[in-house]
C-alpha cells in the first residue's frame, strides 16, 4: 500500500487514526497492539505471505535481544550477537544476492538455474532496525520491552517501506508516553502539513518526472542508444525523480508519524545543496549513515588507527553501503 494510495490516504489512514485515539481512552496496551496489527495489515496489503517472515523475524530477535540482556557474562552475550547478526544478514542476502551468485557462476561456466525470489518489501529496513537493537542490548543500552511494544517499533507503518531505520532509544520511550495517547491539534497540523508537501513532491514533481527518465532508461535497457539530447533529459530526469520521491516519501513518514505524536529522525536533508561529497553522503539517508557510522564505522576504529586502517574502514562501510541498496 502505497501513502499516494487513494485506499491509503481515504480508507487505511482514517480508521486507523480514529481507533487509535478511541482506544486510547479506555486501554493504551489495546490502542499500541492495535497499532500493531494495522501496520502487519499495512505490509501485508502487498503479499501476504511475507507477514509471517516478518513476524518470524521479529519474534527471533525480540528473544535473543531478550536473551543478550540476561547473559552473566560478555562472552556468552558475543556468542548471541555475532549468531543473531549473522542470521540476519544471512537472510538479507538470501533474498537480495541468491540470483546474483547464481548469475555469476553461471558466467564462469556454470549452469546452476535462477531461483524465483520476490525480494520482501523493506526487509532491508526492518533488518538492520533489529541488528541496531541486538548490538544496543548487548551493550546494556537496550532494557527489555513489551513484546507489544517491540512489535510496534519494527513494524510502524510510516517507516516501514522507505525509512528512516529506527533506534529503540528514539522510539519505546515514546510508547510510554501520556501526551501520545491524547489527542493534539498542533501535532495534527504538522503532521497534515508535512505529509501533504511530501504526497506534492512524490506526484506532482517525482511521478511526472519519471515519465521523461524512464523511457529513456528503458531504451538503453532494450538496447537503443540514445541522442545526446535525450541522454541528458533521462539522466536529469531521472536525477530529480530520485530525489523528490525520497524527499517525499521522507516527509510523508514523518508526518503521519506527528499524527498520532510519534517523532521520526530527519532522513533527508536537502543533499543536492551540499559543498562536498561527505556533506552529501550526510544529508542523503541521513539515518543509514548514522547507522553505519555508529555500528560498524566507529567500532572499526574509525580514524583513530592510523592512515592505512582508517582507509580500510572506509572502504567497508562503503561497500555494506552498496550491499545494503542490493546487487542492481
Amino acid at each position: 500500500m502505497l501513502f499516494n494510495s487513494y485506499p491509503f490516504i481515504f480508507f487505511y489512514l482514517p480508521i486507523v487514526f480514529l481507533l487509535f485515539f478511541q482506544l486510547s481512552k479506555l486501554n493504551k496496551p489495546n490502542a499500541i497492539c492495535w497499532l500493531g496489527l494495522a501496520s502487519l495489515f499495512f505490509y501485508g496489503w502487498w503479499n501476504p505471505k511475507y507477514v509471517l517472515l516478518l513476524l518470524s523475524s521479529i519474534l527471533f530477535n525480540y528473544t535473543v535481544g531478550k536473551e543478550i540482556c540476561r547473559q552473566p557474562s560478555l562472552k556468552r552475550k558475543k556468542y548471541f550477537l555475532w549468531g543473531s547478526v549473522t542470521a540476519n544478514l544471512l537472510l538479507l542476502g538470501f533474498f537480495k544476492y541468491t540470483n546474483f551468485f547464481i548469475e555469476g557462476v553461471n558466467r564462469i561456466g556454470g549452469n546452476l538455474s535462477p531461483i524465483e525470489i520476490v525480494l520482501p518489501l523493506g526487509i532491508s529496513f526492518f533488518t538492520f532496525t533489529q541488528i541496531a537493537f541486538l548490538v544496543d542490548a548487548y551493550r546494556g543500552i537496550a532494557k527489555e520491552y513489551k513484546f507489544s511494544h517491540y512489535l510496534l517499533f519494527v513494524t510502524w507503518f510510516p517507516h516501514l517501506i522507505a525509512g528512516p531505520v529506527l533506534h529503540h532509544k528514539q522510539m519505546m520511550p515514546q510508547f510510554s508516553f501520556f501526551k501520545t495517547y491524547r489527542l493534539n491539534p498542533e501535532s495534527i497540523a504538522v503532521g497534515l502539513t508535512l505529509f501533504s508537501i511530501g504526497l506534492f513532491k512524490k506526484v506532482v514533481f517525482a511521478d511526472q518526472f519519471a515519465l521523461y527518465a524512464n523511457p529513456v532508461f528503458d531504451g538503453a535497457h532494450h538496447g537503443q542508444s540514445p541522442m545526446l539530447f535525450e541522454a541528458w533529459i533521462g539522466a536529469l530526469a531521472y536525477t530529480l525523480q530520485l530525489y523528490f520521491d525520497f524527499s517525499g516519501y521522507s516527509d510523508m513518514a514523518i508526518g503521519l508519524s506527528r499524527l498520532f505524536n510519534i517523532r521520526l529522525p530527519l532522513n533527508f536533508n536537502s543533499p543536492y545543496k551540499a559543498a562536498s561529497i561527505i556533506e552529501f553522503w550526510r544529508r542523503w539517508h541521513m539515518t543509514l549513515s548514522t547507522f553505519l557510522r555508529d555500528y560498524l564505522y566507529i567500532p572499526l576504529g574509525g580514524n583513530r588507527r592510523g592512515p592505512v586502517r582508517h582507509q580500510f574502514n572506509i572502504m567497508v562501510t562503503m561497500l555494506l553501503g552498496g550491499l545494503w541498496h542490493g546487487a542492481g
